[in-house]
């Protein structure tokens, strides 16, 4: 789909331009070293009633080439820009009726059906080049079943997972290679995966068929379904066109270091089990667990490893190893074994194994066993990402006795009532207080939030002057909304970016199974708004109940912690628990 510029007539010129830079390339190539790089609204099949050869056409990361046709075209067309105003082509939509004389087709409803599926696949580490190389071969693999399924007359809905799907609509970009030979048709109105619909017996029958068909499992961590696509906070775009981040700006997160910590994801299955003394068959489970327990996976879980399919989800650093402990029916290990994470995340060289490992006997003396019990397992991870920053919010009054080695500046200011803030591991990263102003002539609603560090060293992190609080010497602000609808923003943080708080848990924080059970006034979710997302992405959670801040983005995690212990006070003056 083609993006519109305000004025049809415009983008008419521009693809006629585009065109007849092909057509010139096409006759010399002389004109342009390497490849032509159109502009990203450039599409001709609607109005020449043909699709340009992709074959001379490279996407535009090609710097070089990029900067070569850019030139070119320039030179031929300086009345008209190379690149469209996306900011301007957002905030300024051109008249849809204008679409209706070019085409016939819904370009709203594709749109809109697009959406559930950009969910799925907009996630950090879809970006990797491994995880992205995978993707193809599976997507080779895949069309491999389908065609065999065609030449056998076997009637099956093949289902992909999302890495396969990523590649199939990327492949259908290159229309004329996507159209040389048999079409495959790619059904995206059908979005319903209740147990027993089309998609989901599709999937099953998908899943049984590629594993017989190449032996490895089909379920692939990071490419799985990740839920229902999260309801919008607002229903038309706004688009945030404040003052850019410099690295004065950036200077203030240095404040307070904190913990950057990696994730990964993982499913695990438990495939099989053999050299299983007989009286040990179909009686016994096995138990995972980490190494070295980390913040996110430090528990040990079960998984059977006979009868029904089971298949682990879990999320973890990628540290340390996967610990397997064979256990009988009566709760005693047969053998335990591992797999090491690192052997394939630095760097990343493969994001699954399935494989047998042998198990050590718990018992001493078999440990030669020519015909030892062996576990098979297969594991599938996707490459790290970083993981959203958890800070807690722990009021206390700590008495001044032990603390003679710290300075008397900090013993008088921590004599008096403080929220310590602490990561997951409990380390303090910085104390907070609400105090009075310090100025001469002191208003009565003038106040101020302290930061005071374990060293000493002491900051002004935000005042108010009566109408909305100032942080991090004027770089954001916060503020209440002045008449705050029923489902929208209560508070606003801008600065460098627009962040909008929202009461409760909302888009990827909706709730999910059992944490319905919470309170929803219990949250609330920090919302940014900017060009490209005008219809807001979610980018922090206040658990106030628990006085927690979960930041997505390392720009939030200060300004963050600043307005949630505003907040914090400000609900506990109005009555809030």
């Amino acid at each position: 789909m083609a993006l519109q510029s305000e004025d049809p007539s415009t983008d008419r010129r521009m693809l006629t331009g585009f065109t007849s830079l092909d057509a010139q390339y096409t006759e010399s190539s002389s004109i342009c070293e390497g490849p032509l790089v159109p502009p990203l609204d450039c599409d001709c099949e609607q109005f020449y009633g043909r699709v340009l050869d992709n074959s001379g056409v490279v996407s535009s990361v090609n710097g070089n080439c990029k900067s070569q046709t850019e030139t070119l075209w320039k030179r031929l067309y300086p009345v008209e820009p190379y690149d469209l105003d996306f900011g301007k082509a957002i905030s300024e939509p051109a008249d849809v009726s204008a679409l209706e004389k070019c085409t016939t087709y819904d370009l709203v409803s594709a749109v809109k059906r697009q959406s559930p599926f950009y969910y799925q696949i907009s996630r950090a580490h879809v970006d990797n080049d491994v995880f992205l190389q995978d993707a193809v071969a599976r997507y080779k693999a895949f069309l491999y079943l389908i065609k065999g399924n065609r030449e056998r007359s076997i009637k099956l809905f093949c289902v992909p997972t999302y890495d396969i799907d990523l590649i199939w609509h990327t492949h259908q970009l290159h229309a004329l290679s996507y159209c040389n030979g048999k079409v495959l048709e790619h059904d995206d109105t059908d979005s319903d995966r209740s147990k027993g619909k089309k998609l989901d017996t599709g999937f099953s029958g998908t899943t049984a068929q590629w594993e017989e068909t190449f032996g490895r499992r089909y379920w692939k961590a990071g490419a799985m379904n990740r839920g229902n696509t999260p309801k919008p906070v607002t229903t038309s775009p706004y688009v945030w066109s404040g003052k850019k981040s410099t690295a004065k700006d950036e200077e203030s997160q240095n404040v307070i270091q904190f913990p950057e910590v990696k994730v990964i994801e993982v499913i695990l299955e438990i495939v099989g089990v053999k050299n299983l003394p007989d009286a040990h068959k179909g009686k016994v489970f096995v138990l995972f667990s980490k190494t070295q327990p980390d913040s996110l996976f430090n528990a040990e879980r079960r998984s059977e490893s006979c009868g029904e399919k089971q298949v682990a989800l879990f999320q973890c650093e990628p540290t340390g190893e996967l610990s397997f402990q064979l256990m009988s029916s009566k709760s005693k290990s047969l053998g335990f074994t591992s797999l090491s994470l690192s052997e394939f995340l630095f760097p990343v060289t493969k994001l699954s194994v399935e494989k047998w490992l042998k198990l050590t006997p718990t018992k001493k003396g078999k440990a030669d066993d020519p015909n030892p019990i062996s576990l098979r397992v297969a594991v599938s991870f996707t490459p790290t990402t970083r993981s959203p920053t958890v800070l807690h919010l722990v009021q206390a009054r700590p008495s001044l006795k032990g603390s003679c080695f710290l300075p008397m500046i900090r013993k008088v200011r921590l004599a008096k009532s403080f929220t310590r803030v602490v990561d997951e591991t409990e380390t303090e990263v910085i104390n907070l207080q609400m105090r009075n102003s310090n100025d001469t002539a002191p208003k009565a609603d003038r106040r101020q939030v302290i930061g005071v560090k374990e060293c000493g060293e002491t900051y002004v992190l935000a005042e108010y002057d009566g109408d909305f609080w100032s942080l991090l010497d004027s770089k954001w602000s916060l503020k209440q909304t002045s008449n705050p609808a029923t489902d929208g923003p209560l508070f606003e943080l801008s600065g460098t970016r627009m962040v909008k708080v929202y009461s409760g848990r909302k888009l990827e924080y909706e709730p999910k199974h059992c944490s319905k059970l919470r309170s929803e006034q219990d949250f609330m979710t920090a919302v940014e708004f900017s060009k490209q997302y005008p219809y807001g992405k979610a980018v922090g959670l206040l658990y106030l109940k628990l006085g927690s801040i979960e930041a997505n983005e390392k720009w939030l995690v200060l300004p963050g912690i600043v307005s949630s212990f505003i907040l914090s006070d400000l609900l506990k003056k109005e009555g809030f628990s």
